[in-house]
């Protein structure tokens, strides 16, 4: 029995708590296993003999990404475990983790990294730094931020903030928290290229993933940018 969670062929993900200010938002990272059966580990969380098990018996791991400056937090860790794997982070991330070994920025990257199975798509105008990544073979998109989706939360302080937010018990991005869009006609750009790819799945962080219906939720998610 995997403690991994499948999402189709392609793609594996593992939920942890995580509390961010008080709030209780959680976590979650993605493994994509690639066509030649390697494993790239998205927005790790902490590592441990019962998790690394797991990921060994899906495959080797040689990716691991931070996809913005802020999941981090538990990547030295899987650098540490995996020495050989190849590490990608946002330029921005060696000045807060000169402890973190980052071998490639994402900024640089393209599908010709990996080999055309995922597309990196850069969102300008944030202060989060993200890369997202399409994944044409399962019609996903790969995040860490991208939106949330949360039902509820047993936590008060979470909901009166998802009610105050407009995301209580429905997917979208808390309205207390759109001002780290500070350019707001370059983030459209980005949200708009993005949705010119197919992609019916997203993976997040924080709450449940988008199994369906993806694109029209990050439509209706980014309205607010006009």
């Amino acid at each position: 029995m995997t403690i991994l969670e499948t999402h189709g062929e392609h793609l594996l993900t593992r939920a942890a708590p995580l509390s961010f200010f008080g709030l209780q938002v959680g976590t979650r990272m993605t493994l994509l296993r690639l066509a030649n059966g390697e494993l790239l580990l998205h927005s790790p969380i902490a590592i441990s003999d019962e998790l690394r098990t797991a990921v060994d018996r899906e495959g080797t791991l040689t990716q691991i990404v931070c996809p913005n400056v802020y999941h981090h937090l538990h990547a030295k860790g899987w650098a540490e475990a995996y020495p050989k794997a190849v590490v990608h982070a946002p330029r921005a991330l060696a000045k807060k983790r000169s402890d973190l070994r980052i071998d490639h920025a994402l900024e640089e990257a393209s599908p010709k990294t990996w080999n055309d199975e995922l597309v990196p798509l850069h969102i300008d105008g944030c202060m989060l730094d993200e890369t997202v990544f399409i994944h044409p073979a399962s019609k996903s998109v790969i995040s860490a931020d991208l939106t949330e989706n949360f039902a509820t939360s047993e936590d008060l302080f979470t909901r009166l903030y998802l009610k105050a937010g407009g995301i209580h018990g429905k997917p979208g991005w808390n309205r207390l928290m759109r001002f780290v869009y500070r350019d707001k006609r370059a983030a459209r750009r980005s949200i708009d290229a993005l949705l010119e790819h197919d992609f019916d799945r997203a993976i997040i962080a924080h709450g449940a993933v988008l199994e369906r219906d993806a694109k029209e939720i990050i439509r209706d998610t980014f309205r607010f940018l006009g």
